[in-house]
């Protein structure tokens, strides 16, 4: 005898409107941490096991208990095979469905059609109605996975809807609002009712999902998941194609929906779209969350809670949904992991301790800690260089690169140098497939390569690693350098040889050893230290065996000791037969491991040649330093030699400053001062620490150690908004204005650090800007964002002097400007320095800054390896070395 609808556990939870209707925004935010965190006992036997005997305790129950319980038993068979499907996308893949409930109906009516209306048998009709959903959910994430986040989200949302609302109008099939009724329910030989069947059914069906869940996150595929979940731009560079495994995750997700969906069907003994609201996809996507994403058991713990809960509650009538939704809401802030999430975390925990303490009583003898391992080295023939063909890009209008032509020799070091906005980085994507160029294309070897993508790219050979590390935060570093064994080679679907196999782990660490990576292989990648990070991601490069390796900006946060590793490494693995690119602002590595540079300088060519070449072409000094005979000439009222009890007061003193962003320290042991009617040049290449510099200055950053000082009062424990209003202002690298609001509601904004002001102070301050600045007077209703690069720095600098500030801090306003605006923002500049404002200014002209500054600092590697008069520093070789490294010819 069926149980009547409104007494499945299903609708009943979805009758409370009031509670879970405002769970979809906590539970978004949750999403993007859930995926993250490092509880993945993927595959865990304990997992499986307590799954197992968790199932054989239901299957007990089902054949001896009778009516509602074999009833709510099937209910939550089938909550928590839907939820092991969304476990599929969102612990792995990471992406969020709450549309579900499409593929959920489409089980349900395709079973109720076939058997109802044509007849078949619910065994022939029940595999259909899978297919069908797996079909249609593959042809969905085709375009739905184009989209992130919320987008993705919406488009699935969408899908329901239709799905609803199709069951409502095809009346001929569906039954429209009616539905359908009298569902034949299946048997099973022994088995007396239909309810307790399906129950059984459901239950087997449970288990070899969770099996089969189990299998494909232990294999490739599930590795490649996890991949495409924390970063597809580092899927597609060791050749995973990120929409085909989001697809194949999608189409196996939306087959188990409709798995359930098939159940469903006869279990109710009738079915209308009702019962298919959004809010069922709600209670999916919470089945995975309060059990915990990514884990083997947590859709079964999940369902169980989601299932039984309003049925525990009951007995409290009218508030038991409110209950209900107080207590999803507690277990999702006490436990964003899931409940089965904190279990492994804290199991994790006590074996990491455990084997701590083991490894700091037993000694390591296994050698890997030793001499570094042997890289694998291509034979002559098989040694193939890459070659640019007038690479061509162009953004919005503006040509980041022009024509540019040059090679990347097989067994050597080609390093791709130049100034700020060159177009480094543009031409690295190019190289790798992530840009398609307007123009040009690429040779491998004598092979012309097609522009095809960084996954086709990746396949072909090139591989590279980022400015910013790009690993796989959920797996361990050697599991990133498993995966990228295979080339983007995945093999079948439940296959785990390709990624589990004795030879492919120990591969691995072989590699990891080469490159220097002395650590824990099975560390989280999220755990390791910044030069580790580097490392592994360096051998998971390698590990593709590409001809090419292109490294942008490797030795960025390294330390001295650290980039000579680095530099080794390189010329370790050019020896090997790989043609290396690097894009690197470190001079003194670059001088030292290239065999060739490039320097590019407007996107364009500037010069080529080996180190020493490169460093005395005249050229490349302009590029770097700006045109010292293009500078104008001033006189200086105050020079170094001033008598000391004749000098201006200090306004800004650093001392012994050191600052870093968690490895290691960007700045060591900064000293500088700032006298009032300054202006101070702070010059040195990129990355020499200079814009961290300005933003612990300005509180953006706060240093580790040291003083900074302003009047006599300490800014180092001050924030950005307090130090601002004390008279420090910072206009910052890439101008930043407010693109959507009008330049004169820009300026409005800039007073606002000095505290409330009349409303004819603030017209006579924007008055003394237009002055100043007349082309802001002629753009004062227009959006910020529409106006030319030079008109945006004008208005930062504007917006910066509207708070009537003590010291102004100039971070690179000269960045991406033509020479004739850099010359007009130069001449605004010194006209500052006429009217005794103090200024610190940040500038990749260096000539320029000098020709305007009264004294200067250059910094290296975060040190002040120079400092005195502009005019003396202009001389000095530091400031060719601090920029183009090693020492003058």
């Amino acid at each position: 005898m069926n149980a009547p609808v409104s007494n499945s556990p299903v609708p009943d939870v979805m009758t409370g409107t009031t509670s879970t209707a405002s769970l979809p925004g906590h539970a978004t935010q949750a999403l993007a941490t859930v995926p993250r965190a490092p509880l993945l006992g993927l595959g865990s036997a304990w997992q499986i096991g307590a799954v197992g005997v968790s199932l054989l305790a239901a299957a007990a129950l089902a054949l001896t208990l009778n009516g509602y319980f074999v009833f709510v038993i099937a209910g939550v068979a089938m909550l928590a095979l839907c939820g092991v499907g969304l476990n599929l996308l969102l612990g792995l893949t990471g992406q969020v469905s709450f549309g579900h409930v499409g593929f959920y109906a489409i089980g349900a009516y395709t079973v109720a059609i076939l058997t109802g209306q044509f007849g078949w048998s619910f065994w022939a009709a029940w595999p259909v109605a899978t297919l069908l959903a797996a079909v249609l959910g593959a042809l969905l994430a085709l375009p739905a996975l184009r989209v992130k986040g919320p987008g993705l989200a919406m488009v699935t949302i969408a899908f329901g809807f239709i799905v609803e609302h199709g069951a409502v109008e095809w009346r001929a099939i569906t039954g429209g609002q009616n539905g359908l009724m009298g569902i034949a329910q299946p048997s099973l030989p022994g088995v007396d009712g239909g309810e307790r069947a399906i129950a059984l059914i459901a239950i087997v069906a449970l288990g070899i999902a969770v099996a089969a869940y189990a299998r494909i996150s232990r294999g490739s595929w599930g590795a490649a998941m996890r991949a495409v979940r924390d970063s597809e731009t580092a899927a597609a560079s060791i050749g995973i194609d990120p929409l085909v495994v989001k697809t194949v995750g999608f189409a196996c997700s939306a087959a188990l929906a409709g798995l359930a969906g098939g159940l469903f069907a006869p279990l109710q003994g009738m079915i209308t779209p009702g019962m298919f609201s959004f809010l069922q996809s709600i209670l999916f996507v919470l089945v995975v969350m309060i059990g915990g994403a990514g884990t083997v058991a947590g859709p079964l713990v999940g369902a169980v809670v989601v299932g039984l809960l309003p049925e525990m509650l009951s007995s409290l009538e009218n508030l038991r949904l409110l209950c209900f939704g107080l207590l999803l809401l507690v277990v999702l802030w006490v436990a964003p992991s899931g409940i089965v999430g904190v279990v492994v975390d804290l199991f994790q925990r006590l074996r990491g301790n455990a084997a701590a303490r083991a490894e700091g009583s037993v000694a390591d003898n296994d050698g890997s800690h030793g001499a570094l391992a042997s890289l694998p080295s291509r034979a002559p023939e098989t040694r193939r260089g890459l070659s640019a063909l007038g690479l061509s890009m162009v953004f919005g209008g503006v040509r980041a690169v022009d024509n540019l032509s040059f090679d990347l020799p097989a067994a050597s070091v080609t390093s791709l140098i130049g100034p700020n906005g060159a177009g480094k980085s543009t031409v690295l994507n190019m190289l790798s497939g992530y840009y398609r160029p307007r123009e040009g294309g690429r040779r491998l070897g004598v092979a012309p390569l097609d522009s095809r993508g960084a996954c086709h790219s990746a396949r072909q050979g090139i591989a590279r690693t980022y400015q910013t590390t790009q690993l796989f935060a959920g797996m361990s570093a050697l599991d990133n350098v498993a995966l990228a064994l295979a080339g983007g080679r995945l093999g079948t679907l439940f296959g785990i040889a390709r990624f589990t196999a004795p030879t492919v782990r120990e591969q691995a660490r072989a590699l990891l050893r080469a490159c220097g990576y002395a650590g824990d292989p099975d560390t989280s990648a999220a755990d390791l230290a910044h030069v580790d990070r580097r490392l592994v991601e360096i051998a998971r490069a390698l590990a593709t065996q590409p001809s090419v390796l292109l490294l942008d900006e490797p030795a960025a946060g390294l330390s001295r000791e650290d980039k000579a590793t680095l530099g080794a490494l390189l010329r370790r693995i050019a020896d090997s037969g790989v043609a290396v690119g690097l894009v690197e602002h470190d001079m003194s590595l670059v001088m030292d491991v290239s065999d060739g540079i490039v320097v590019i300088d407007a996107g364009q060519r500037l010069a080529m040649g080996t180190p020493v070449e490169i460093r005395n072409d005249p050229a490349v000094r302009r590029a770097y330093l700006g045109d010292a005979a293009a500078a104008p000439v001033r006189a200086r009222t105050r020079t170094s030699a001033t008598a000391p009890d004749l000098l201006p007061p200090e306004v800004i003193g650093v001392n012994a400053l050191r600052a870093g962003y968690g490895a290691a320290p960007v700045l060591h042991d900064v000293d500088l001062q700032v006298r009032e009617g300054e202006m101070v040049a702070l010059l040195g290449a990129n990355g020499a620490g200079k814009s961290t510099l300005m933003r612990a200055l300005a509180g953006l950053h706060r240093p580790v150690s040291g003083g900074i000082t302003f009047d006599g009062t300490d800014l180092a424990r001050l924030d950005a908004a307090r130090i601002a209003e004390m008279g420090v202002v910072l206009v910052p690298e890439g101008r930043q204005v407010f693109p959507e609001l009008s330049v004169l509601d820009n300026l409005r904004l800039g007073a606002f650090p000095s505290g409330p002001i009349s409303r004819v102070e603030m017209m006579q301050r924007v008055e003394a800007m237009f002055a100043r600045w007349p082309r802001l007077r002629e753009r004062q209703h227009q959006r910020a964002g529409l106006l030319s690069g030079g008109e945006q720095q004008m208005l930062a600098v504007a917006r910066g002097l509207m708070s009537r500030p003590t010291v102004m801090l100039l971070d690179e306003p000269s960045l991406g400007l033509a020479p004739k605006v850099i010359a007009e923002l130069f001449a605004s500049l010194d006209m500052l320095r006429e009217s005794s404002m103090t200024i610190l200014l940040v500038d990749q002209m260096a000539a320029l800054a000098l020709s305007l500054a009264d004294r200067a600092y250059v910094l290296e590697e975060g040190r002040v390896v120079a400092s005195g008069s502009a005019e003396a520093l202009a001389r000095d070789p530091a400031l060719v070395q601090a920029y183009l490294g090693g020492h003058d010819a």
